[in-house]
């Protein structure tokens, strides 16, 4: 089929699945708290059900990853989020402050457009679908077309899910006929009030361009400080795991690690007992040159592979045992393209004298692609994790834990999320983890508390220029009516005219 006809398929798919978007969330805006709960629960334990299968299918369509990888974030973006949400009020009064007498009232958004990676497809999907109809909106998803069929099944499977438990028909759909003409018609279409944009740095540019309300994520250039004080052998074990886990392709992954200089041989040595492989000066130019052939985007044959499958790639012997490969640095910036963002099993490494000079190393690091977004610190001294939260330019960091894991809300106490917000700094409207609050809007009810001054229900001065000018008035009639009978000097007439006449433009 030649690819103008699947353009105008996928475009007119995009105005049908809008318009069936907009009439059945007209009817569900009416829905009662518990009905919106009895859909949200049924569609995330549908896809809980499915989270094996889901994510087999995500790794085997994209080529990215490790299933059961995908399987673990379809769970944290199924029955953890909604555990996360569920008791999350988002219909009608939500909140009252009897003492200021206001009452705060939920407004669903209407139509989301959710715009998925083909790194995260299926828990991207089970995330949005949940916080969006959590709200009372309808969504459609706008799938990578890498990730087209398993978003499609994801999609197909909750909606379902829902429907059965009282959803109307249409509120959750997915795009089938894939094209970036379609992509583009669903954003700009008129009944479409909100873009979710997760993806690539140039999806996230479209979004925020169409000139809609849209919450965008930028990339994520992560580093991870290890202090001194820290734990090694966790933060060893940690390190090498989240970079390895889903073979990199969470935007909050660590890209670099600043160790401390007192501490950096032990801990490259224990990094290398959980599967850390040093590359040599030759194998880091190699795949410098692999990930990153056409310039400072990474090149998609190597995002999300295994170590040896990055060696197969660009002819490099790497042990049978690496999980993740790292090759030693000392620039941040365009010379040395290893120090930017890498969706792979590809680790920076970094010494620093002390907190400070790992502190303005991580900053680097971060200007180079990952403002707004994430780090990671290992330390066991309370000052310098706090010294490293009030002065990093990020939105999330985590302490102790995974990357991967903490950012997103399986081990810390932030929301379950998908779309990692990075701030004005990065390019978005929020720094928060994205969740049900962002997907409705507050009207406030509020009462009078104080009465007002008894100025305000007096008639304006005679001598209001913009009053007079509303009125007509020249600035000899002007001064006619304020002349001495009223009380007022020469001088004082006269200034009143001559503001007059500035204002009428004379």
């Amino acid at each position: 089929m030649p690819e103008y006809d699947l353009d105008l398929q996928s475009i007119q798919e995009a105005r049908a699945l809008a318009v069936a978007a907009r009439d059945a969330q007209r009817q569900f805006a009416h829905a009662s708290q518990a009905e919106v709960d009895r859909v949200c629960a049924a569609m995330a334990e549908a896809a809980h059900a499915a989270a094996v299968r889901l994510g087999r299918m995500a790794a085997e369509e994209t080529g990215y990853g490790v299933p059961e990888h995908k399987t673990l974030k379809n769970v944290l973006c199924s029955k953890l989020l909604w555990d996360a949400i569920k008791d999350i009020p988002t219909v009608g009064v939500i909140r009252h402050d009897p003492q200021r007498k206001v009452y705060d009232i939920a407004w669903p958004m209407g139509v989301v457009a959710a715009l998925t990676p083909s790194t995260n497809p299926t828990s991207t999907v089970m995330f949005k679908t949940l916080i969006a109809v959590k709200a009372r909106n309808a969504i459609v998803v706008a799938p990578h077309p890498a990730a087209a069929r398993c978003c499609l099944e994801t999609a197909r499977l909750m909606a379902e899910a829902g429907e059965r438990a009282g959803m109307p028909k249409g509120l959750v759909s997915c795009m089938s006929k894939v094209s970036l003409p379609g992509t583009q018609e669903l954003m700009c279409h008129r009944y479409v009030a909100l873009i979710l944009a997760t993806g690539g740095a140039e999806m996230v540019r479209a979004a925020h361009s169409v000139g809609k309300p849209a919450y965008g994520v930028g990339p994520g250039n992560v580093p991870v400080y290890v202090d001194r004080s820290a734990d090694l052998r966790r933060a060893a074990r940690y390190i090498v795991a989240s970079k390895a886990f889903d073979h990199s392709v969470i935007c909050a992954t660590e890209q670099a690690v600043v160790a401390d200089r007192p501490i950096a041989a032990q801990l490259a040595e224990l990094m290398q007992a959980e599967g850390a492989y040093f590359v040599d000066e030759a194998q880091k130019q190699a795949l410098a040159a692999l990930l990153f052939s056409a310039g400072q985007l990474i090149n998609p044959k190597a995002v999300g592979k295994s170590p040896q499958q990055l060696a197969q790639l660009c002819g490099l012997s790497v042990p049978a045992s690496a999980r993740i490969l790292v090759a030693r640095l000392d620039q941040v910036g365009r010379t040395e393209p290893l120090s930017g963002e890498k969706l792979t099993t590809v680790l920076g490494w970094y010494e620093a004298g002390g907190w400070e000079a790992g502190c303005e190393r991580c900053i680097e690091l971060i200007n180079f692609g990952g403002r707004g977004h994430s780090l990671v610190i290992h330390a066991q001294d309370d000052n310098v994790v706090m010294k490293f939260g009030l002065e990093k330019p990020v939105f999330r960091i985590v302490v102790n834990t995974l990357g991967t894991l903490g950012t997103t809300g399986l081990t810390t106490g932030v929301m379950p999320s998908m779309t990692l917000g990075s701030g004005g700094v990065g390019g978005s409207i929020t720094g928060d983890n994205i969740t049900v609050h962002h997907l409705y809007n507050v009207k406030r009810l509020a009462y009078e508390l104080h009465p007002a001054p008894e100025a305000a229900f007096r008639p304006g001065s005679t001598d209001d220029p913009i009053q007079l000018k509303r009125n007509g008035a020249s600035g000899a009639a002007a001064a006619a009516t304020i002349g001495p009978s009223a009380g007022l000097s020469s001088d004082r007439i006269d200034e009143i005219v001559r503001r007059v006449l500035e204002e009428l433009g004379r």
